[in-house]
């Protein structure tokens, strides 16, 4: 995800706290930016545990899985 969308998810977050609040528009931009941040995040941190492994004391090594997918 691109800085400015980022930047555009803070702006929102709080515009949210304020008194005036986000209009429906921005809501919809809202929940469509959260729902796009959360699908990265969750693919990166795959990634990531497709590349960790747990080395146990006697030097062998052990893949993490990554769970499969519940949402």
């Amino acid at each position: 995800m691109n800085k400015e969308k980022i930047d555009r998810i803070n702006f929102l977050a709080h515009k949210s706290k304020t008194p005036e609040g986000l209009t429906e528009e921005e809501k919809n931009e809202q929940a469509v930016l959260r729902k796009e941040y959360i699908t990265e995040w969750r693919r990166g941190m795959i990634e990531t545990l497709e590349n960790t492994y747990i080395v146990e004391p006697d030097g062998t090594k052990h893949k993490v899985e990554p769970l499969e997918n519940k949402h």
